[in-house]
């Protein structure tokens, strides 16, 4: 069984909504922050990415900048930015991409929950990851950005959040990607009607995105237990969850430059490529199959397939393909060993796409960039259902979830 608490968001009013809500903090950098956030003093980034509103000199880890955080949650609520529900509720939440709709239940998810591992994981955490995020939730003390969860899908739990749907929104808005965000508010029947149906029908739930954020969330319960403090609902954390026929997962691409000296040509770079996989020039980067990868090399594109029985298909983590790339392409050609500390090796979002992979390559003079072919959320499933986890930068999720439309006091 898995646990949803109801809880009373602070959120903004309807009219300011569309200048509150902003990216998650870990899609963009401080610089892009300050340009998003421009003049617009109530841009949720003064909130998640507090380093803009203070000199570019200090450090985004300085302590001033966490101190910044709780001042700006506390300023927003203070110039009405950000109110109050009066009472606890569950919220869905629709995301529209072009075609692909997506409707999650706004809620509290439990961290013991998550500590006993009925929240499953995919992914490691980084340790300095972990800690910022500790930091900035505990002084903030709330959390102000949702992880985002999936469940296997379940058809009573889609009935009623169908039914929630059929009353009146309380926001409807596009943002400047394109993306319409539609909120509605669960009625005190459809509220206990999904608390009960994810104790009955969903046995555990997932971590798409947001492994930072829950690791942090049951590290900052953990320090203020020890404290021996009793300060409010710290033990839940806010989540967003989808049923997992709902997914969209991008690939999330590489770009992998030479190392120790290394100055293969392209063609060099080609027939090394060629020996652990099938060649052939393309005119389309994206792969339209699984175990087979676009190449950019020389200024060109290229299709790579990987052979059958290079990969081990009994091993769920070893046949995904970024295992693939990491063990057939990564390691043994760029001695790219450890991809999460590595600095040969980047990662790109495909939401981004070709264009942006041929524009670094170029510009900065990485020797390679992988478009993946994107992991399939059956794919996540199996690796955590067998506690297991994947490489770093697996997944890449979209849309992504909206920040400053509901944070979680405590």
């Amino acid at each position: 069984m898995t646990t949803i608490k109801p809880f009373a968001a602070l959120r903004p009013p309807v009219e300011r909504v569309a200048q509150v809500a902003a990216p998650p903090y870990d899609v963009i950098n401080t610089r892009e922050a300050r340009a998003l956030a421009g003049d617009n003093r109530d841009s949720y980034l003064y909130v998640s990415r507090p380093e803009i509103a203070l000199d570019p000199s200090v450090d985004e880890h300085d302590d001033r900048v966490y101190a910044q955080g709780r001042a700006a949650l506390e300023d927003f609520v203070a110039r009405g930015v950000l109110v109050r529900d009066r009472e606890p509720q569950l919220y869905v939440y629709a995301q529209k991409m072009g075609a692909h709709r997506q409707v999650g239940l706004v809620a509290c998810a439990s961290v013991a929950e998550y500590d006993a591992g009925t929240i499953k994981r995919h992914e490691n955490t980084r340790a300095d990851k972990e800690d910022d995020r500790t930091r900035h939730i505990n002084e903030m003390g709330a959390h102000d950005e949702p992880v985002f969860l999936t469940y296997r899908a379940a058809s009573s739990i889609d009935a009623i959040i169908a039914d929630v749907q059929r009353g009146a929104a309380v926001y409807d808005f596009a943002t400047s990607d394109g993306v319409q965000h539609t909120l509605w508010i669960a009625d005190s029947a459809q509220r206990a009607a999904l608390v009960a149906a994810f104790e009955r029908e969903v046995p555990v739930m997932y971590i798409a995105d947001g492994h930072h954020r829950s690791a942090a969330a049951s590290r900052v319960c953990a320090l203020r237990a020890k404290r021996g403090a009793s300060e409010g609902e710290v033990d839940v954390y806010l989540a967003v969850l989808f049923p997992h026929d709902q997914m969209q997962i991008l690939p999330y691409n590489r770009l992998v430059r030479e190392a120790g000296g290394s100055t293969r040509t392209p063609e060099q770079l080609l027939a090394e490529l060629r020996s652990v996989m099938d060649v052939v020039e393309t005119n389309e980067p994206a792969p339209s199959a699984p175990k087979s990868v676009g190449l950019y090399v020389g200024g060109r594109w290229y299709r790579g397939t990987f052979r059958q029985g290079s990969w081990d298909a009994s091993d769920p983590v070893a046949s995904l393909d970024c295992s693939i790339v990491q063990e057939r392409v990564l390691r043994p050609l760029f001695a790219v060993n450890d991809p999460r500390k590595d600095k040969h090796v980047d990662f790109v979002g495909g939401i981004r796409g070709a264009a942006e992979l041929e524009r670094r390559a170029r510009e900065e003079g990485w020797a390679l960039a992988i478009y993946m072919h994107a992991t399939r959320i059956d794919e996540l499933l199996a690796v955590s259902d067998a506690g297991l986890l994947m490489p770093p930068k697996s997944t890449w999720f979209e849309p992504k979830l909206r920040s400053g439309l509901f944070v979680h006091e405590f």
